[in-house]
């Protein structure tokens, strides 16, 4: 297989390994609020709302050791460790605990941070800055498949429950842990590429790393390697200081504040709509896969326009701001604005029109379509502008976008709809301007780096 042909089958099985481990912790995270509110047991008291923000808010928090962390034991040992901590989450919801439950969402935001940075490493080293947007791309697409096959089976396994049982929550629960351990092992397929004629000291440094422990066991790491380690934490403390991230950093913490809205209020706020009848809570398995809809058809779409057009990123964020204003607006209208706060048995208040499941279920596709346009840009991006410290960046993007979705979820517990979706379009509209300065910025930099070649 030629280096190119082997570096794309990487960039496959990394999307593939995050679809498994996604389809059970995104539809975990999508429904985790309505389970729990039907959870029947006095001595249980969690939110997952709250949950959510803990995650989050750890998951900021440990990104700034997490390069350190994937430098150290290799991106592909960092992603499998990780794994296991989503899938322990996962599990907890077969017999919850309110002591389990938050222990879980402290771990799994701690993995969360390893997971997603050498998620990023791994992209960078298996990409060029020809190919970033289409493995972005592709990468994107395939994780997103996530948000259709976990949503599908909610569909399916509640159609018509208005309450959901203790043996509905185990069932789903249990096949949710297995997909997510098929994920991990995934990571262990993920072969170390053909390196460059032309590498960084920081990236040869990572993949040496790899290489070391695929060979050896975690002792035996070389005492050069917790320098580097050392070297990887500053470089991401440093890299909050450069004009591109500043400018990057809102456009990254709207998608964490979106990524909240779309992963864990809009589909509570569906299964509390008593006026969409008794298959209010199978819709939100139904909002998952529309969501998951958008979210492949950008990913794969964007991809392939990032790399064939010449007007550069900023269309397809411009598109991405403009589809979430749509759906922003239709939510306005269509859903009740207690609906993110309502208790278990609902809200029978009515929004400005009346309830349609058409519009709830578009809205989804949209959410999905635009939350594709702005993450594949960025990732995009960010892997062209920080390719020789793709680590510490990508720790950076996910520190910004993790900090912001545990506000929001926090905020979630006590803001009526219209006021969480007031902030949302203050925030993509800022996002969207930085944006575009951004990568005005990297065209720059690249036709002068193009200039100094000839």
């Amino acid at each position: 297989m030629s280096p190119e042909g082997k570096r794309l089958l990487n960039i496959v099985i990394l999307g593939f390994g995050f679809m498994f481990m996604f389809t059970a912790f995104q539809t975990c995270g999508n429904i985790e609020q309505t389970v729990l509110k039907s959870y029947n047991n006095t001595e249980f008291h969690g939110s997952g709302y709250t949950s959510m923000a803990i995650i989050y808010g750890v998951f900021s928090a440990s990104n700034m050791i997490a390069p350190s962390v994937v430098t150290v034991i290799g991106p592909q040992l960092s992603m499998f460790f990780s794994g296991l901590l989503y899938s322990g989450y996962i599990a907890m919801f077969i017999h919850p605990y309110t002591w389990s439950f938050y222990t879980a969402s402290v771990l799994v935001g701690i993995g969360a941070a390893v997971l997603w940075t050498a998620q990023g490493n791994v992209l960078a080293i298996n990409s060029t800055d020809k190919t970033i947007g289409r493995n972005s791309g592709i990468f994107w697409a395939l994780l997103q498949f996530s948000l259709f096959f976990g949503n599908l089976y909610i569909y399916c396994a509640w159609h018509g429950h208005v309450h959901i049982t203790d043996k509905d929550r185990q069932t789903v629960f249990i096949s949710l842990t297995v997909i997510s351990l098929v994920g991990c092992f995934l990571f262990f397929l993920i072969r170390k590429p053909d390196p460059e004629p032309v590498t960084s000291e920081v990236e040869e440094s990572l993949l040496n790393a790899e290489s070391t422990e695929s060979c050896s066991t975690a002792s035996s790491a070389r005492p050069g390697l917790w320098s580097q380690a050392l070297d990887a934490f500053v470089k991401a403390f440093k890299m909050f200081a450069t004009k591109e991230m500043m400018l990057l950093s809102v456009s990254i913490g709207y998608t964490g504040l979106e990524l909240t809205f779309y992963s864990g209020v809009y589909g509570t706020c569906i299964g509390a709509m008593t006026r969409f009848g008794q298959d209010a809570k199978s819709l939100i398995g139904l909002s998952g896969i529309c969501i998951g809809i958008g979210e492949i058809l950008g990913g794969g779409v964007f991809g392939m326009m990032n790399k064939c057009s010449r007007f550069g990123r900023n269309p397809v964020v411009l598109l991405g701001l403009i589809t979430h204003y749509v759906a922003f607006y239709l939510i306005y209208l269509n859903i009740a604005s207690d609906a993110p706060i309502a208790p278990e048995e609902g809200t029978d208040l009515q929004a400005f029109i009346t309830p349609s499941v058409g519009v709830a279920l578009l809205c989804s596709f949209l959410l999905g379509l635009g939350d594709s346009c702005f993450n594949t840009q960025l990732l995009s991006i960010i892997g062209f502008t920080f390719h020789d410290n793709s680590a510490p960046a990508f720790a950076v993007f996910k520190f910004i976008q993790s900090i912001m979705a545990a506000l929001a979820f926090f905020y979630s517990n006590y803001l009526l709809l219209h006021w969480q979706l007031l902030i949302l379009v203050v925030a993509g509209f800022l996002g969207t301007i930085t944006f575009f300065l951004a990568e005005w910025r990297a065209e720059s930099s690249r036709r002068a780096s193009d200039y100094d070649s000839i």
